[in-house]
């Protein structure tokens, strides 16, 4: 992710929703009692203001409700068919009943925003911008090229956004990690 420095205040060059949320969810399924201090470490560096993630303005029931969202969001995540991936979004667009709107606050770039205004909670927020990023990456690419790593004992989540074909793996470590297995397998089998 790109970044400039200005007053000393490391600054993000746009948001990374997709990003986010893929963090987000991988820290809560590997730690789904993430303490809160962990999840707004997160939400720091993905460009949240450290103003907002005091603990007055992100409470523990704030993160308990985060932790809620990103566990909804992982049932997204994992589902490799992309006509019911695409139906999932829907259904969580349309609860959320938010419109999209551009938005720039403090020394952020302008930047496409989801919600319901300042009212909305925190998990309210992640859900509707994260089903709105899902929205574009399912968009940009015709297809869901998010999944589970197909690694044994991996089950990290990924987003394929890169060049090439489809990703089964969250790494090339993953992916060199069955590639050998396999090979050790096939050798013991053959001979």
């Amino acid at each position: 992710m790109g970044q400039a420095v200005k007053g000393g205040v490391t600054l993000q060059q746009g948001f990374r929703p997709a990003e986010r949320l893929m963090d987000l969810v991988n820290a809560v399924r590997a730690d789904p009692d993430l303490s809160r201090e962990a999840l707004a470490e997160l939400l720091a560096r993905h460009g949240e203001s450290p103003d907002d993630l005091t603990e007055r303005e992100f409470s523990g029931r704030d993160a308990d409700d985060l932790r809620a969202a990103a566990a909804r969001l992982a049932a997204i995540l994992t589902e490799s068919d992309t006509d019911r991936a695409a139906h999932a979004i829907n259904a969580l667009l349309a609860e959320c009943g938010a419109r999209p709107h551009l938005s720039r606050h403090g020394e952020h770039p302008w930047h496409l925003h989801i919600d319901r205004g300042e009212e909305a909670g925190w998990a309210e927020w992640f859900l509707a911008s994260s089903a709105l990023a899902l929205a574009q990456v399912l968009t940009e690419y015709g297809r869901a090229p998010w999944g589970e790593c197909a690694a044994a004992r991996c089950g990290t989540l990924y987003l394929g956004t890169g060049p090439g074909s489809a990703r089964r793996y969250c790494s090339t470590a993953c992916a060199s990690r069955e590639r050998v297995a396999a090979h050790r397998r096939r050798k013991r089998a053959g001979g």
